[in-house]
């Protein structure tokens, strides 16, 4: 079961995207880059006021893994073990994301291999973005 999220001022678009079943990624149109997670200002440049909200592929590889197996998280404790697994999305390989790759056996995660997003609901209905492993590269 996932937790529930309870999205603030700064996250609400991403997190109402997610409801709709698409991924959104801050961007800064002063310096041209995407950035997660999202902030009040620009990572790159500092800007306050040239960040948006843009709508990425929802396609990307698995960077690297791991497998937890002791979490302390009580309501993850019964999904032990899960993976853990690193995003990287295409449109910006240094922006990384988080999945437990729904589907995919525990410790065989193939690394390096694409993946596209699904949105699962939390305990409260929210939405968030998890990854699986791609049947065939787009």
């Amino acid at each position: 079961m996932k937790q529930g999220i309870d999205p603030d001022d700064l996250t609400r678009p991403f997190w109402e995207a997610a409801n709709a079943e698409r991924l959104v990624i801050q961007y800064c149109v002063d310096c041209d880059q995407l950035q997660h997670p999202p902030g009040r200002t620009c990572h790159g440049c500092g800007s306050d006021d040239g960040l948006q909200w843009r709508q990425v592929s929802g396609r990307g590889r698995i960077y690297n893994y791991g497998v937890v197996h002791d979490c302390p998280v009580r309501l993850l404790r019964d999904d032990q073990p899960f993976n853990v697994a690193v995003i990287t999305l295409d449109e910006d390989p240094g922006i990384q994301m988080y999945s437990h790759l729904p589907g995919t056996p525990v410790d065989e995660v193939p690394v390096g291999a694409p993946v596209e997003v699904v949105f699962e609901a939390t305990a409260n209905g929210q939405k968030v973005p998890e990854w699986r492993v791609a049947t065939e590269e787009k």
